[in-house]
């Protein structure tokens, strides 16, 4: 990258355990043992507070798993494409299917997923894990391939110009889920939220005014943004174009003592 034009700076926030905003710009590369042919930057992780290890990377041509990612006791995981001229294959639970941006693809616990760009063009995607919490009596969560551009958007809490897409299903043997919120140009939260559930959000287009905390802090597209437990959370779309950020919540379960 060569010498810096001027003063070093970052739009760069952290509060750990509380919020992050954590732009590209400052991001570096993480060797990740299984996964070749790709640059990865690990975004959020228990070093920041967060229950759940959060990625994005880059598959070049030819990349992607050597051995399957997160397959560890105990750890589901996902994989959503983002964008590129190219496609990742996926796999997990002897299924595979071919996903192009919007794609995606949950591994239960202890399965893992696998990919691989088999294209001739990079292809952007975002990786998730986390511990699966056990419900008893609750059938467990299934293997689930899907597109979210083939979802339908639901208004999301009466608003007209804000809209929902949900990846997962809802039953209560998924203790996560992953959604697509987006805003329209004024669009904002019907309240300021204050929740127990963890969110790893990025940006997928837009930008906006974010309330973290006590700070409203400007985001826009590219920005990953970690909201710690009980994080008073608001946003309004500040942009000519829509605001939207896909974000992962973890739900369906008792706090535990």
């Amino acid at each position: 990258m060569g010498y810096p034009d001027g003063l070093l700076k970052t739009r760069a926030v952290i509060r750990p355990g509380e919020y992050a905003v954590i732009p590209p710009e400052g991001r570096v590369h993480n060797v990740i043992p299984g996964i070749e042919g790709c640059t990865v930057s690990i975004i959020a992780s228990p070093k920041l507070g967060a229950s759940f290890v959060q990625y994005v990377g880059t598959a070049q041509p030819g990349g992607g798993t050597s051995s399957p990612f997160a397959r560890e006791a105990g750890v589901e995981s996902f994989l959503y494409v983002m964008d590129g001229e190219g496609a990742l294959t996926a796999s997990t639970c002897g299924k595979s299917a071919a996903l192009h941006p919007g794609g995606y693809v949950f591994a239960p616990a202890g399965e893992g997923l696998s990919f691989s760009n088999t294209t001739k063009a990079p292809v952007r995607f975002l990786l998730y894990k986390q511990r699966y919490a056990p419900l008893a009596g609750q059938t467990l969560p299934e293997a689930v391939f899907g597109d979210a551009t083939a979802i339908d958007e639901r208004i999301y809490d009466n608003m007209e110009n804000v809209f929902i897409r949900d990846l997962l299903p809802t039953h209560l043997g998924f203790d996560m889920n992953m959604h697509i919120l987006s805003f329209e140009p004024s669009g904002c939260h019907p309240f300021v939220e204050t929740h127990v559930q963890e969110h790893g959000a990025y940006l997928l287009e837009g930008e906006g005014i974010y309330l973290l905390g006590e700070r409203w802090i400007q985001v826009q597209k590219e920005d990953f943004i970690f909201f710690g437990p009980y994080t008073a959370q608001a946003v309004y779309a500040t942009g000519r174009g829509r605001l939207t950020y896909i974000y992962s919540k973890d739900c369906n379960r008792d706090a535990a003592l």
